[in-house]
């Protein structure tokens, strides 16, 4: 039989300590080619701008859907755009992903933006591709 108490025991208490170097630990850099996914369609987007946007991405590339374009609009800073999904759902990476065109239009000018949107499941929609066309506004 095994008896084992904590009663008036007195013996040494042990405590570990890591070893204190001269040299810092240095993480590296990089580690691989990475390439960082775009957060929005645009950096003259302001977070506003941004969040009714995603919201119309959101919408349009449900994939339970309509499939029609979702319009978005900010009257605080003039801008607006629409997403348009351009293809039916796929599964890539265990994730959902929609291609769409999405247009961004300023007071001065409009792009047109193509890309890739995706989500896990239960997540939120994520860009994984963007390419950007630029249109200069007509007077």
């Amino acid at each position: 039989m095994i008896v084992s108490g904590l009663c008036g025991c007195s013996g040494p208490i042990l405590s570990f300590q890591a070893e204190q170097k001269d040299e810092a630990v240095r993480e590296p850099v990089s580690t691989g080619s990475i390439t960082k996914a775009p957060t929005t369609f645009g950096k003259d987007l302001a977070d506003e701008d941004w969040r009714r946007a995603h919201a119309a991405l959101s919408v349009a590339l449900d994939p339970q859907g309509n499939g029609k374009p979702v319009k978005w609009e900010n009257p605080e800073t003039t801008l607006r755009g629409s997403v348009n999904p351009t293809g039916l759902p796929y599964v890539s990476n265990d994730e959902i992903c929609r291609d769409f065109l999405a247009s961004v239009v300023a007071p001065t000018s409009s792009r047109f933006v193509r890309g890739t949107g995706c989500k896990p499941s239960g997540g939120a929609w994520e860009l994984k591709r963007l390419k950007s066309a630029v249109k200069p506004a007509t007077t």
